[in-house]
């Protein structure tokens, strides 16, 4: 098994990772989403309850559609508590994809959880359960966009899809016997 904690230590950070791997137009792209969106008050307050240190990997690509919109949401999930630190790693520069591979395929973005002493907790990606339904709606034919809006409510759905993947783990680290002894609560 891979060393998961060894992989995020040798990550980026969000900013670097794009300037490392993301051409100028990719650096915008995922610039101009991320100021597209935010979180709502009861979201923010969630996050700001979370009292366990996380470690979330991100094996990722810049030029990556799913990433642009996906990777942003979790630095708002980290601006908004300091105890969920996230690193990207380069699907075709770290040496995860087949670690992270995904129905076959080196899929991204691909998302680990961590405690904060590096235990495997969870792993979630390459896309949520609302985007995927919103796939198979447009290829079954149910949905036909008018082009003329664009489509918020998926976007929504989409940080609340992650936000609940981010809960669970955050109970789960919580409720852990082992990280509760550890601090003593």
């Amino acid at each position: 098994m891979l060393d998961y904690l060894s992989a995020f230590n040798s990550a980026f950070p969000y900013q670097q990772f794009l300037e490392k791997y993301g051409t100028r137009e990719q650096q915008n792209r995922w610039q101009e989403f991320h100021d597209s969106i935010s979180l709502t008050a009861e979201q923010v307050d969630l996050l700001k309850s979370f009292t366990r240190e996380m470690k979330v990997l991100v094996m990722a690509g810049a030029w990556c559609g799913d990433c642009v919109n996906q990777c942003p949401i979790f630095e708002h999930f980290a601006a908004a508590n300091p105890l969920i630190q996230i690193r990207y790693a380069d699907r075709d520069d770290s040496g995860l994809a087949s670690e992270l591979s995904t129905c076959g395929g080196a899929r991204v973005p691909a998302v680990v959880f961590l405690s904060e002493d590096g235990q495997f907790c969870g792993r979630s990606g390459d896309r949520t359960i609302s985007k995927y339904r919103s796939i198979v709606r447009k290829l079954e034919g149910a949905s036909c966009p008018t082009g003329l809006l664009p489509d918020n409510s998926l976007t929504l759905d989409v940080i609340q899809d992650w936000l609940n993947d981010f809960e669970r783990i955050q109970w789960m680290l919580r409720t852990s016997t082992r990280l509760r002894q550890l601090h003593g609560d």
